[in-house]
């Protein structure tokens, strides 16, 4: 790999710094290679270094602007922001055009939450830089502290105006485009972009999770072709790509690109659990069900391969196996919601009761507040005989539910079989007046109680209206 001059330039200033500090001896350095050595131990983490290097550096150029803003930020790194700006203010007094003063300056207000002054500042700056594209980014960012997301979204856009490179700006325009819903306005933008810059594979893939939230899958497609097409190893693309082609009903040409992830970076629990959905679409369940134990061994806390398992067997109405599975899944998370909810599901099919009492109970003990679950558990409730408990419980429901015929002409029933006529005729009545057309609820939960004449009666004043 052929270094350019300047990397060449750096990289021997290093090794003759780290020289001098291995041997003592003290060799010079103009102020600017001190700058280099201190910023590259700054990206790289190491700051005791950066800090040798910076002392060095003043002692042998005492006047040195450059290295008194590096100083700057090594300061502001260490949250000595007064000191910080004393000395900003000093070197203000010698250059006061010198656009890293306003843009340090900034970073201070920023770090003070004044973000109002740090944008002023910036603004200051624009007119005396010439990486115009530093600081439209610079400015981005206080405007997304801010929450001026359209604001934000104009100083990045005039970033990639300057800097066509920075993928930084890009991701921040396209995150600003969703924050504000503007779909169509980004797929606008990211067009415009890729007829200006037709390689970059970071828009063409920002293009296709756009189309892909707009659920166009033909266009979302293509763009994930094409970025996968610019760089052969860009994973994120491959993985969006296969997601697309799920979509479209394209499960083999789907593990295609799932594989390839793999074989880019370790598997992902998500990658292998899709895999395991496109064989399982495909009718290959053996190679479905691999993919599945192998997606709750790689991540036994992903409660979507637990239950991926599960509902495998259940589908196949292989209740005793799918039990097994859902009891696995129960000994390592006991207040998964989903998990209780299938496990009454399996113990219904089985006509283990009391079981599927105790998994809708927890179900809703844990969040699940889907009106299924309450009908399905009150149901059970009632094959058990316990009318109290089931009426308390719907009483639970209607709080959540409370216009729900489906609801009421339980409630009617269960207290028409308590001998609470009053209050049967009262939900009656509301079951009746919210959806006539499925009065024969009744009849298939309590055949007994439709029979009673004062429930017919209650009916026919309904049909008349």
């Amino acid at each position: 790999m052929n270094l350019s001059h300047e990397e060449e330039d750096n990289s021997l200033s290093l090794s003759k710094f780290e020289s001098m500090l291995k041997t003592n001896k003290v060799f010079f350095f103009d102020s600017e290679e001190f700058e280099d050595i201190i910023l590259h131990y700054l990206d790289t983490g190491k700051i005791n270094l950066a800090k040798k290097a910076l002392k060095l550096g003043l002692e042998q150029h005492p006047r040195s602007t450059g290295l008194k803003l590096v100083q700057v930020e090594l300061l502001v790194f260490d949250d000595k922001l007064d000191m910080a700006e004393r000395l900003l203010n000093e070197l203000y007094a010698i250059e006061p055009t010198n656009e890293e003063i306003y843009i340090q300056k900034a970073n201070i207000y920023s770090k003070r939450d004044q973000h109002d002054k740090a944008v002023e500042l910036l603004q200051t700056a624009l007119k005396y830089t010439d990486d115009y594209a530093d600081v439209y980014s610079l400015l981005g960012m206080e405007y997304l502290f801010m929450d001026n997301l359209e604001m934000a979204k104009e100083s990045f856009i005039k970033c990639l105006e300057e800097d066509t490179e920075d993928h930084s700006a890009l991701y921040n325009v396209v995150y600003c485009f969703d924050f504000l819903d503007q779909n169509l306005e980004a797929i606008d933008f990211l067009n415009g972009f890729i007829d200006r810059n037709p390689y970059s594979e970071v828009a063409w893939h920002q293009l296709g999770r756009q189309y892909y939230s707009i659920k166009n899958y033909e266009q979302a497609l293509r763009a994930f072709d094409y970025a996968t097409l610019i760089d052969e190893s860009f994973l994120g693309a491959f993985l969006e790509k296969a997601k697309t082609l799920e979509r479209l009903k394209q499960y083999e040409e789907a593990i295609t690109c799932y594989n390839i992830t793999m074989e880019l970076d370790d598997p992902t629990s998500f990658a292998l659990l899709r895999v395991g959905k496109c064989h399982e679409r495909l009718g290959n369940d053996e190679k479905a069900l691999k993919f599945y134990l192998k997606t709750v061994h790689e991540d036994p806390l992903l409660d979507k391969a637990w239950i991926a398992i599960t509902d495998f067997y259940i589908r196949r109405k292989n209740y005793q196996k799918a039990l097994y599975y859902v009891n696995k899944a129960i000994g390592i998370d006991n207040e998964n919601k989903l998990y209780w909810k299938r496990y009454a599901v399996i113990n219904k099919a089985l006509n283990f009761h009391e079981e599927a009492e105790e998994g809708y109970r927890k179900a809703v003990e844990y969040g699940d507040y889907q009106l299924d679950t309450w009908l399905f558990w009150t149901d059970t409730l009632q094959f058990l005989g316990e009318y109290d408990t089931a009426i308390n419980t719907l009483l639970q429901a209607s709080e959540y539910f409370p216009e729900e015929y489906e609801v009421e002409y339980r409630l009617a029933g269960l207290y028409f079989m308590l001998q609470e006529t009053d209050k049967g005729i009262f939900h009656l009545s509301n079951g009746l007046r919210l959806n006539y057309k499925n009065h024969t609820l009744l009849e298939e939960q309590f055949p007994v109680i439709w029979e009673l004449a004062v429930v017919q009666d209650e009916i026919k004043k309904y049909s008349n209206k």
